[in-house]
């Protein structure tokens, strides 16, 4: 069984090196293939990726930076059987391959196997958010998609035309599962853990901001738009309940415009524009556990809401096409 590892990268130089020795540490015996795919770090991470006995590919232009684009860089750039993803800021377990390249031999049905990411900068309140969580697809067993990565099988991610959509800038986990469902294969999740993630440093509002500058937060309308006229459009919308989030904060934007506008008492109009906002966070707090979680969340709500329309909106390139990369370095 031979393994090819995609690492992507994007300024990744405080946790590139411990990546890249987790990962060789857990290839043991396996052959395999370590891939950085480098979406243009402007920091130390290539070279310090250039220590080690791995193949990095860059994108160049006209290629631009995208969650979607590191993934299809490494796997057009991989060649064996199995693929496994992973970003240059986790540590992956020891032991989880020969589990995972176990179970999909053992499952033929099942395009791609993962484990339980556990995540290390929960005193980010975006992190901690997500460890609150607990979708469906962050449960064991089978599951709709394999958020922060796992181990797929080439010939399934090959029937489902590509790995990720470069144009996708989130969802580019949800956008593969549902293609790789919609030609019949499952995915599954471990009762074990697959990597340690230990994500950004920032303050929660700094990383909401530069999500909102990278464009990291218009990966929902970005993923709609590619899923219209696709037969599984409908289970998109089904199978996303914070577009219905969305959708109610539209209405209340709505309403607070309608009562600026339309109540002739302007003071009692912002009054009650305000009240709604602070029973809303209120509200949330309670559910959230405290004041600071539960203002956040709302603040979130308002960027995620604002940036769908400008990601459904985006220019889209085909996402079958080879991505414009240049090979820096390649395992002795």
């Amino acid at each position: 069984m031979a393994v090819s590892i995609i690492i992507k990268t994007l300024n990744e130089e405080k946790r590139i090196a411990a990546t890249i020795e987790s990962v060789l540490a857990a290839l043991g015996d396996l052959q395999g293939e370590v891939i950085i795919a480098d979406s243009g770090s402007s920091d130390r991470t290539i070279e310090i990726a250039s220590g080690y006995p791995v193949v990095i590919a860059q994108i160049v232009a006209p290629a631009r930076p995208s969650c979607g684009i590191g993934p299809q860089l490494g796997f057009q750039h991989s060649r064996y059987e199995y693929i496994c993803l992973i970003d240059g800021d986790m540590l992956v377990d020891a032991g989880f391959l020969d589990a995972a390249i176990r179970f999909l031999v053992e499952n033929p049905a099942v395009a791609g196997v993962t484990g339980h990411v556990e995540e290390m900068q929960v005193s980010n309140l975006e992190y901690a958010r997500r460890v609150q969580r607990n979708g469906p697809e962050n449960r064991t067993g089978r599951i709709d998609r394999m958020n922060g990565g796992g181990l797929y099988r080439r010939s399934a991610i090959e029937q489902a035309g590509y790995l990720s959509d470069r144009n996708l800038h989130g969802y580019e986990e949800f956008d593969l599962g549902i293609r790789l469902r919609n030609s019949g294969w499952e995915m599954h999740r471990l009762d074990r853990r697959f990597v340690q993630h230990f994500g950004h440093s920032l303050n929660s509002y700094r990383l909401l901001i530069r999500r909102w500058k990278n464009k990291y937060l218009h990966g929902i309308g970005e993923l709609l738009r590619a899923s219209l006229g696709k037969p599984y459009f409908r289970q998109v919308l089904q199978e996303l309940p914070e577009l219905k989030l969305w959708g109610a904060v539209y209405l209340w934007w709505a309403l607070s415009i309608a009562l600026i506008l339309f109540v002739p008492n302007k003071s009692l109009a912002v009054a009650l524009v305000l009240a709604l906002l602070v029973g809303i966070v209120a509200l949330m707090s309670m559910r959230k556990g405290g004041l600071r979680m539960g203002l956040y969340t709302v603040v979130a709500w308002f960027f995620h809401a604002a940036a769908l329309p400008a990601g459904f909106l985006r220019k889209r390139r085909k996402p079958e096409l080879p991505i414009e990369s240049r090979i820096i370095g390649s395992a002795p």
